[in-house]
């Protein structure tokens, strides 16, 4: 029985990716932690709702032709609710997705709830985990293990997300939880302006209760067929003091979570996991050809107290209170070191930076397409960014530190009402990946 599941990342198009995370955009954000607010466009100011349809379709080896269609909508109901949700399907694989997030019940001003889910049939699923005999001699997924250390097979990969924030009334939220930005072509011309950091009087606080699972089957190539499933609990904390949430171009961002899966919804599985995300933003300002330069930054590292490394035949290897590969201190993927395949490493403690140049171009290209407005995009961004990160099977910082994996790439992103989508293609010593994702990596 494997540890855990397999995220609803497998061996395929990244256009697929977008697709998926249209619906899943708090699923797929660096952080399980949102802003709650509301945008206003100047170009449609007399419409309360955001929205977003994209019929699509993508092919590859593994999975041939697919064909689907994604939506997105804010402000049905409550003006900061967004639901979403896409449905795909081809000769040998489908799968549907959806859910609602920020639902702000009556009896709570202040809490907000998420729900998401997936389920979904792959033809391929990979996991970089133990089960790959010719490389039972290695420790799958540390750092100098093998590209082609991982397995693979036929099957679901099904997952379901709870949610609940609480914004606290300090800062910038005292009075309202929600913030109210006002846009024209994108850029913010109303709204919270943040100067200095002081949770008691500026940015926004939030308390999070997130409950999450994942469940994955699958069949290899020799017919044995493997399962499992993971239930996990996170606390976190976060403080938001950047101008405008979605695309910030000043102030910071903090994040401190701690995640735990027990014997009290899962018998078979103990972990726990605690980890830091810090982000930094700066803006230099227009030039002739850019609305926007900012530079972006981004700290993370986290740690699994749990993590029981034990040594047999003179071997080290995790026997114990690990957390699964695809959760904990993992790095590669859409998220970080985006140059690497998903959750391609994974160890007992991880560090991670990066650095964006974000250049939001003054002309687009589509504003005067009539057949595409109903993207209701208002900028194109380019951007180039590098990564650096490594997992140690102790927090060290000198193994943290020393022979550490490094990519860098390039990325188009664009707000489409209101919502950023990214194209970002990055390259590393193990090959070159392009993920198609909704959100700002951080």
């Amino acid at each position: 029985m494997l540890k855990s599941l397999l995220k609803p990342i497998p061996k395929f198009s990244s256009l697929a990716l977008f697709t998926l995370s249209v619906c899943a955009t708090s699923v797929f954000a660096a952080t399980p932690v949102g802003m709650k607010y509301t945008i206003t466009r100047a170009e449609n100011a007399n419409n309360t709702k955001n929205a977003m349809v994209l019929p699509y379709f993508f092919s590859t080896e593994s999975m041939g032709l697919n064909v689907g269609v994604g939506g997105v909508v804010q402000g049905v109901g409550q003006e900061q609710m967004v639901i979403g949700g896409t449905g795909w399907a081809g000769a040998e694989s489908y799968g549907v997705s959806g859910g609602l997030w920020n639902y702000r019940p009556w009896f709570a001003n202040r809490a907000f709830i998420s729900v998401a889910g997936m389920y979904a049939y792959f033809p391929e699923q990979r996991a970089y985990t133990n089960g790959n005999r010719p490389f039972e001699d290695d420790r799958w997924g540390s750092s100098g293990s093998s590209q082609d250390d991982f397995i693979e097979g036929d099957g679901f990969s099904n997952w379901l997300d709870f949610k609940i924030e609480y914004v606290l009334p300090i800062g910038s939220a005292k009075n309202d939880p929600t913030a109210h930005y006002h846009l024209r072509n994108g850029m913010l011309v109303d709204g919270i302006t943040k100067t200095h950091w002081n949770p008691l009087e500026t940015g926004t606080t939030i308390l999070l209760l997130r409950q999450f699972n994942r469940y994955q089957s699958y069949e290899d190539t020799t017919g044995v067929e493997r399962a499992g499933d993971m239930s996990a609990f996170e606390l976190g904390i976060q403080y938001d003091n950047t101008d405008f949430a979605p695309n910030p171009s000043m102030g910071s961002r903090q994040y401190i979570g701690y995640t735990y899966e027990g014997h009290i919804v899962s018998p078979d599985s103990t972990w726990d996991f605690v980890e830091l995300d810090v982000s930094k933003y700066m803006s230099i300002g227009e030039s002739d050809w850019a609305r926007q330069r900012i530079f972006a930054f981004n700290f993370w590292t986290g740690y699994s107290p749990s993590w029981n490394l034990v040594d047999i035949d003179g071997q080290s290897k995790v026997v114990e209170d690990a957390p699964p590969y695809n959760e904990g201190a993992t790095l590669g993927g859409h998220a970080r070191m985006r140059g690497f395949d998903s959750n391609r490493f994974h160890d007992k403690a991880s560090l991670y930076a990066t650095a964006e140049y974000r250049y939001t171009l003054r002309y687009n290209p589509v504003q005067d397409v009539s057949w595409l407005r109903f993207l209701n995009i208002d900028w194109f961004q380019l951007v180039a960014f590098a990564e650096v990160g490594q997992v140690a099977p102790s927090y060290d910082l000198g193994e943290l530190t020393s022979d550490m994996k490094v990519d860098g790439g390039v990325a188009v992103r664009a707000l489409a009402a209101g919502l950023v989508v990214r194209l970002d293609y990055a390259v590393s010593e193990e090959g070159s990946y392009m993920w198609f994702m909704v959100n700002q990596p951080f």
